[in-house]
């Protein structure tokens, strides 16, 4: 048993609250345990500089913590963004934009905007959930109110941390485990089980072939529970990525 409770192959408690910001085009306020990040979507009606003219829209995010997100104050990044930031907001445009069909949007930008309220650990695992929501969200009302003929989503995705803490394997770290962890592991899947993004990090220790295969396991088994939760709140608005 861990200090909260679970056990070794147990998610922290999810929560998904869509339509939590009134004015955003799609909003989602997903938590992780006592993680949460706020999750809004914005239309714009231009493409990026390199795909002006052909047809092709683009994808993009930002994440930012928030000053009181955790125990010290974290500073706003009004000058420069933080090279930490910059790594996360990349891998979360990068992710998505492996699930969509950028033509679908014509030469439209959909920009995600995640901003973590609460950290304890898993933020960019929970950015990822928590704007992958908000893309299903989007698409769907762009498609509704007849901007887009096709919705460009074509996977569903789950992001999923995994770490091997005191010798063993933990799903799902907390900021404390986190801590404690000899490698640790960010695993971004889709819903037929292939990769969109996968990162291991040894930390005090390397990562075995046997450590990957444990950590690949339990990160499945995750990423799949997390599906399968986006996919319940996405259907109670007539959103099935199955047709």
């Amino acid at each position: 048993m861990r200090d909260d409770g679970r056990t070794s192959d147990t998610l922290r408690k999810v929560e998904i609250i869509p339509g939590f910001v009134s004015n955003a085009f799609a909003s989602v306020l997903y938590s992780q345990g006592k993680t949460k990040v706020l999750c809004c979507a914005s239309f714009l009606k231009n493409t990026a500089p390199h795909l002006r003219d052909t047809g092709t829209g683009w994808l993009t995010a930002e994440y930012a913590l928030l000053p009181a997100s955790a125990s010290s104050r974290c500073p706003r990044e009004r000058m420069k963004v933080s090279g930490r930031s910059q790594e996360i907001q990349r891998l979360i445009g990068r992710c998505l934009r492996t699930i969509v069909n950028l033509k679908y949007f014509g030469e439209n930008t959909l920009f995600i905007d995640c901003d973590v309220i609460e950290a304890d650990g898993g933020t960019r695992c929970a950015s990822l959930n928590g704007a992958y929501l908000a893309l299903r969200l989007a698409c769907h009302r762009l498609k509704k109110s007849g901007i887009l003929g096709f919705d460009p989503v074509r996977e569903e995705l789950g992001a999923v941390s995994v770490g091997k803490v005191e010798g063993k394997y933990l799903l799902d770290l907390s900021y404390s485990e986190d801590n404690l962890a000899g490698v640790d592991a960010n695993f971004i899947l889709t819903g037929g089980g292939d990769i969109s993004e996968i990162q291991v990090t040894g930390e005090e220790e390397t990562c075995s072939w046997e450590d990957f295969g444990k950590m690949s396991e339990l990160a499945k088994k995750g990423a799949k529970e997390i599906i399968d939760l986006s996919r319940k709140t996405l259907n109670q608005f007539g959103i099935d990525i199955s047709k």
